[in-house]
């Protein structure tokens, strides 16, 4: 009988952790967050996001070592731990003695926000445990399964790639001045960018070398550098005319930590000794484990852990029903998401019969517990070693390229990948393709299954009961015989197919086929063979010309799918399946020596080889100040790379906090008759449901006032929160809201911008801009177009998603808020109104956020102000942190924009007249969307002269989420209408859409349509665009990608350069103001509050810095807290680009105070410390603290009148983008991509880079990947969590990203702080670059196919729209006819 343990051992960081009381539905993460270990973080809970990676260290008993692996802790099961070894975060450094992969990513600007910070981090950690030298391609791919959405993933590269093998091989040395050098002579000059000796390429110091830096070589010596005066025509490499970002960064290399790979921490000893079974009696025994729930809760109630195959099926005889648990990345999906229960679970990945891999005499059997990266090391292994008989080998590393992340396939299974039986499975394709054999295993023996006669029907299959996989069996190739797979997802890396396949084919000598076999995922509810396909290629010869339109057709007629198929994109599935099975055709004959095939033709069909990314960045040399300017890294950045920085949910808790949860709304649009809590409150550890009834104060909120918190009659959009329940715990609060019963009247929805304009579905106000007699003009035109234009949703996906808690004083009805938001004084205003008492009681603090974008301006206040309504009614502390799903469900995204316009131009694209109508999908609220509204209106000219304008814009009203502010808040909207009218015009008078866009741009002295001249000293526009052209060598360029598109047929490139104008002000004049304090202490440290919040973007950093500049002190004087209302009071939202002018200035003013009152004691005590010219004043009793305050001048526009000043100033900026598509496909690689940014005089030039490729990346995300989808029938998100929702990836920047910063003309014109300008949202439009130069490739891709000239396309262009719009005789097989475009589509774009 067995003797089962009841217990677990493991290691974190390196410490014996023994739980004999297991809880049976924790993660690892959760269990890391309870202990206090709070630097994993929780972004998704599905393992798409990385924000939770931690590395688990096993022993490997046949390797007689242990092994390394990332892992996503939200997945991982507690119960799974035993005998492994987990390293957080915390675990490698701190602040102040960190770890070389902390340090770097720290000091070359890596984390802005810094909530994924933790992740990336240990992602390179562990690639580096495994890997002491990689080469920079296996970093890059390390980082697969970890998003960022702040930094645009460059400067994490940059800092990561320190550690390569083969970086900068030919590299200069770091002298202790901190400037980079070459080693030995002086004839290899400095080794920065552009030295005036040898103009070689900038280099890093070989991060091999002790303490990664070397004494100064003998020819920097002199001050004036390593020319020694010399200077030759193009002046010194150390003068202002050097790049100065490589010299700020050379310095940043100069501190690095060494790496030394053999210092780093061994494995436990007794832990091996424990795997292996050899610990003593007296110490712990690994045995098998029997665990059960002792929580009266607990969804699982027992989990077993066998050893051994025969204790496994043991178990499963007797429970039949136990779910088997690998790597839970299935599993743990459908527990927390479709909130299924397994009571009995059984973890089988200690069973070492598993995961065997047998070779045979014609294949080999994988025990299916492998990992699917040992799969992946196996096959490889396979395939170097077999190269003849490898092609299903190889087939199944194509499937596997872009499975998942690193995270995902170090504890996925071979076997769960069968198992789950999912229509769109990577692997099963190939397997099935291949005629691969399952071992199905049982207590009573065992059978042999066909991989064809297993899948039964939507996730169903053969297995028996009591029947488990044991092997599969793949076969080795044989002569003559190609096997490929194929697939297309949403986006390259970490993503779910759209369609997956894998196909075979085998030629006898004469090229006859003798098999063939076409498999498909995602055409039918399981993975299924075309029998047709095949059918109809046995006995051709394979290579003949006909055969491929014959297969093709073939694949159509059997594979077609109707338009309201589940998934949707009935369309595109069907032309990607025929897409693929000419690509296999193509590859096949090529391979086999088959047809007539061109070796360009079969380059355009393979998968593109990846490139290592590489970025430069170029600015000037501030000279003038000694702090401000200059690169300095972000003040919490190393707080953020080892952990240390605190969030919302890292907060310890308040005494006997409780927790909140939400009960949302089920339905986009009804009447609330009943809500029944009566089953909630019966629960163990409920205190209460709260409904509109239960809100004290004021139940209505927002400017305009029509919002309720809960509402009292009438629900808006799913997921809208309808009562609160609160309890003792997270899990026993959620657990509740499940069981409040709401019964509803339904009433119609409307969800789309485009249903609402029909049906008038319209918000009352109207903004317009009008200047000169536009029917006129239009009558005058030599053309005329009329047209429309949209662009969809974006989610924010800041990384931490909304959270607060609630903290009772006890008295007096004072409450402390710590959220997550941008706006303090509204979650502090919000908050008094509901629970009825005055502002001053309720203090909110802000300590920084996980990114914000705007999604937290305002709707982040409904969060906090709940979170106060419970702990009101309760007098305890209350959380409400929420998962990432309900915050995509209930927050709100970018308003989604569709415009009807009329242009008038010459025939030259000059243009003569525009009449635009703008409509924008509001959601169910005003919210702040007439702000959106008029930033978009006023932002519809760009950089352009219109002519005569008439301008109006709409918000509508729909029964979506209220959305609401988002980075560019509504003016990449306003302008991505008119660039794509401007396109659309260029198709129809046959003029390059470039020209059109230079010879209507504004020059100096112009007037916009809102009445504003564009001042001489800084309008830049034109002057950027030329700059950009050439030095992008725009027309050299342009004529190598003609020349590209007329040589491919399959592969297109595109070319796109657009400008951008953003205006700089609150549209609010009141909001036009900033407030500071500072104090200064006697021991000469500064205390800095102001109205800012931190969200990632700097603003604490760039504040510090005109402090300490301002008062003359180092930067590390300067300390800054956090935002509260309590030291600054009645704040603006830290939004519209201006929070570091407002609040700039603000310090400024204060500072100036401070400096003035205490310089009398500077001249007196000359050369005395900060500190003791502090403490002698304090003595003298002197005031050392100051208030700041800062309104802009000038500022105020009538929209009635159009006048006045809407904007204090523009930033500006010009992107140059190239692409290449794939024609059969649709997806998209982004080659190069130079972008050329006015910021004024900037603050801190290093954060501003930073910005400008975070906001790109956001923006290249809004116009390809990140599609927002409803679904028509329900009313529900679909596209919720980085499962279904894709932000750009590490892997999907541009390989090649040129970021320079244009040196003002006029430097000192502006009347802003430093002469600085507004940087956080003005870039991001630069990103539609990408989509125009997608657009681009597609119209040489119709050119190439026939297809008519002129090109409608919306934003997003996902590899969807792409592949449709490229009109070859595919998707013109596969369109499906209007007339049986029938019922309710799977899914709508809103």
């Amino acid at each position: 009988m067995t003797v089962f343990g009841t217990g677990i051992l493991f290691y974190v960081n390196g410490t014996q952790v023994t739980i004999d009381d297991v809880d049976l539905d924790m993660t690892l993460l959760q269990y890391l967050r309870s202990t206090g270990l709070t630097g994993t973080k929780l972004g998704c809970g599905e393992g798409g996001c990385g924000a939770c990676t931690v590395m688990v260290s096993t022993y490997n008993v046949d390797l007689g070592r242990p092994t390394h692996a990332t892992a996503n802790a939200c997945l991982y099961p507690l119960y799974a731990m035993d005998g492994k070894h987990v390293v957080t975060v915390e675990g490698l450094g701190s602040a102040k003695h960190p770890h070389p992969v902390q340090q770097r990513i720290a000091l070359l600007h890596g984390s802005q926000c810094g909530f994924c910070t933790p992740g990336f981090v240990m992602s390179l950690y562990t690639l580096l445990r495994n890997n002491p030298k990689p080469t920079e391609l296996d970093i890059e791919e390390c980082f697969d399964g970890n998003l960022c959405r702040c930094t645009g993933y460059r400067p994490i590269l940059d800092a990561a790639k320190t550690f390569a093998s083969d970086a900068w091989k030919a590299g200069a040395n770091v002298g202790k001045d901190g400037i980079a050098r070459a080693p030995e002579t002086e004839s290899k000059g400095c080794g920065i960018e552009g030295c005036c000796q040898t103009k070689k390429p900038f280099s890093l110091p070989d991060p091999a070398r002790a303490n990664g830096v070397s004494e100064a070589s003998e020819c920097a010596k002199t001050s004036e550098g390593c020319c020694k005066g010399a200077k030759g025509s193009e002046g010194c490499c150390k003068t202002k005319d050097a790049n100065w970002a490589n010299v700020e960064k050379s310095e940043a290399v100069a501190k690095f930590r060494a790496y030394d790979a053999t210092q780093e921490p061994i494995f436990p000893p007794f832990l091996a000794r424990y795997v292996r079974g050899e610990t003593e009696s007296t110490e712990p025994q690994r045995r098998e484990l029997h665990l059960r729930a002792t929580q009266d809760d607990a969804q699982c109630t027992q989990v077993f852990r066998p050893l051994t195959l025969d204790g496994l099926l043991e178990i499963v005889t007797e429970h039949p029903a136990a779910k088997l648990v690998a790597g839970n990345s299935e599993v743990g999906v459908e527990i927390k998401f479709k909130r299924t229960q397994f009571a009995t679970q059984v973890y089988v990945g200690d069973v070492p019969e598993l995961r065997t891999v047998e070779r045979c005499a014609n294949g080999v059997e994988f025990g299916v517990n492998i990992t699917l990266a040992r799969f992946e090391h196996e096959l490889r292994t396979l395939s170097r070693e077999l190269p003849e008989q490898s092609q299903c080998y190889a087939a199944l590393l194509e499937a596997l390229r872009f499975f998942a992340g690193n995270q995902i396939r170090n504890v996925a299974t071979v076997a769960g990948n069968i198992a789950t039986a999912s229509p769109i499975s990577d692997l099963n394709p190939v397997f099935l393709a291949t005629g691969s054999v399952l071992t199905l295993v049982s207590a009573s023996g065992s059978r042999q299954v066909p991989i064809s006669e297993f899948f039964l029907g939507y996730r169903r299959t053969a297995l028996a009961q009591g029947e488990i996989l044991h092997k599969v069996f793949v076969p080795h190739s044989r002569p003559r015989e190609i096997v490929r797979a194929f697939k297309q997802a949403k986006r390259k890396d970490d993503d779910i197919a759209i369609v997956t396949c894998a196909m075979r084919v085998r030629v006898d000598d004469a090229g006859r086929v003798e098999e063939a076999a076409y498999a498909f995922g995602g055409m039918a509810p399981t993975t299924v063979l075309a029998k047709s396909v095949g059918a109809a290629s046995v006995g051709t010869t394979w290579g003949d010309a006909a055969l491929l339109g014959q297969l093709v057709a073939a694949c159509h007629a059997e594979l077609q799918l109707p338009y309201t198929v589940p998934g949707g994109m009935a369309e595109y599935r069907t032309a990607l399946a025929c897409s693929f099975v000419r690509k296999f055709w193509t590859l096949s004959c090529a391979a086999l020596g088959s047809g007539d095939i061109e070796p360009q033709i079969v380059s355009e069909m393979e998968e593109d080889e990846r490139t290592v990314s590489h970025g430069q960045q170029a600015y000037e040399r501030v000279s003038d100040r000694a702090i401000v300017g200059h690169g300095v890294a972000h003040v919490s950045a190393l707080q953020q790379t080892t952990g240390e920085a605190r969030y919302i949910d890292d907060m310890p808790a308040v005494g006997a906090e409780l927790h909140m949860a939400l009960v949302p709304s089920a339905h986009p649009h009804a009447h609330v008759l009943k809500v029944d809590s009566a089953e909630a409150l019966a629960m163990a550890g409920v205190k209460c449901v709260l409904t509109h009834e239960d809100v004290p104060g004021s139940n209505v909120w927002n400017i305009f006032h029509d919002e309720e918190l809960l509402p009292s009659r009438t629900v808006h959009h799913v997921g809208q929160p309808v009562a609160l329940v609160v309890a003792a715990t997270q899990r026993q609060a959620q657990a509740a809201a499940q069981r409040v019963h709401i019964t509803y009247e339904v009433l119609p929805a409307v969800l789309t911008v485009r249903d609402a304009v029909a049906q008038g579905a319209l918000f009352a106000e109207e903004r317009k801009l009008v200047r000169g007699d536009v029917d006129a003009a239009l009558a005058a035109s030599d053309v005329t177009l009329s047209g429309t234009s949209y662009c969809g949703a974006q989610e924010h996906f800041y990384l931490e998603t909304m959270g607060a808690v609630a903290v009772p004083k006890g008295e007096n009805g004072e409450m402390d808020l710590y959220a997550s938001t941008q706006n303090p004084t509204e979650a502090q205003m919000v908050c008094a109104e509901a629970l009825g008492v005055p502002a001053a009681r309720i203090v909110c603090h802000v300590k920084r956020m996980g990114g914000g974008f705007g999604g937290k301006e305002s709707r982040a206040v409904l969060v906090s102000t709940l979170a106060a309504l419970g702990a009101q009614h309760t007098g305890q502390a209350v959380r409400l942190v929420l998962d990432r799903d309900v915050d995509m469900q209930m927050s709100g995204q970018r308003h989604p924009f569709y415009a009807t316009w009329t242009v008038g131009a010459t025939r030259t694209g000059e243009l003569r007249a525009l009449r635009m109508r703008l409509y924008s999908n509001g959601g169910f609220s005003h919210d702040l969307s007439m702000g959106v509204l008029e930033r978009a209106v006023s932002h519809v000219d760009n950089c352009y002269r219109l002519g005569a304008a008439d301008i109006v814009g709409r918000v509508c009203r729909t029964n979506t989420q209220s959305n609401t502010a988002f980075r560019s808040f509504g003016g990449c909207q306003g302008m991505i209408m008119t660039e794509s009218m401007l396109c659309e015009l260029a198709d129809h008078i046959n003029v390059p859409i470039e020209h059109i866009r230079r010879i209507n741009m504004y020059n100096a002295g112009d007037v916009t349509p809102f009445s504003q001249p564009l001042l001489a000293e800084d309008w830049n526009v034109p002057r950027m665009w030329d700059q950009l052209e050439r030095e992008g060598e725009m027309a050299a360029r342009r004529a190598e990608i003609d020349e590209f598109n007329r040589t491919t047929q399959f592969r297109k490139r595109g070319l796109a350069m657009v400008p951008t104008k953003f205006g700089i002000s609150f549209g609010v004049k009141h909001l036009n103001q900033g407030m500071s304090l500072v104090h200064v202490y006697m021991d000469g440290s500064v205390l800095v509050a102001h109205g800012g919040t931190e969200m990632g973007q700097g603003l604490h950093t760039k504040m510090a810095q005109i402090a300490a500049e301002t008062l003359e002190v180092p930067l590390s004087t300067i300390f800054i807290s956090e935002t509260a209302t309590n030291t600054a009071a009645n704040t603006s939202p830290t939004a519209a680009s201006a929070s570091s002018d407002l609040n700039g200035y603000a310090v400024y003013n204060a500072c100036k105070v401070l400096a003035d009152r205490l310089r009398p004691y500077r001249e007196r005590m000359h050369g005395a410390s900060f500190a003791a010219i502090a403490k002698a004043a304090y003595l003298d009793r002197v005031k050392l603290s100051e208030a700041g305050h800062y309104a802009t001048p000038d500022i105020g526009f009538s929209w009635a009148e159009n006048s006045g000043l809407l904007y204090f100033y523009f930033t500006q900026g010009v992107a140059l983008a190239e692409v290449e598509l794939d024609v059969l496909t649709g997806s998209h690689t982004t080659r190069r991509v130079d972008i050329i940014m006015d910021v004024g005089r900037s603050l801190n030039k290093a954060i501003d880079i930073g910005q400008i490729e975070g906001a790109f990346a956001q923006g290249q995300g809004w116009c390809t990947t990140e599609e927002f989808l409803y679904s028509p029938a329900t009313g529900r998100l679909l596209t919720q969590g980085p499962g279904n929702y894709k932000i750009p990836s590490a892997l999907d920047i541009p390989r090649d990203l040129r970021v320079s910063l244009m040196e003002p003309e006029h430097p000192n014109a502006l009347k802003t702080i430093f002469s600085s300008k507004g940087i956080g949202e003005p870039p991001l439009f630069l990103g539609a670059s990408v989509f125009f130069a997608l657009r681009d490739a597609v119209m040489a891709a119709r050119k190439n196919n026939g297809a008519k000239s002129s090109l409608h396309m919306e934003c997003p262009a996902t590899a969807e729209v792409l592949r449709m719009a490229c009109e070859d005789d595919i998707v013109e097989l596969t369109r499906i006819p209007h007339e049986q475009r029938q019922g309710v589509p799977f899914a709508v774009r809103i």
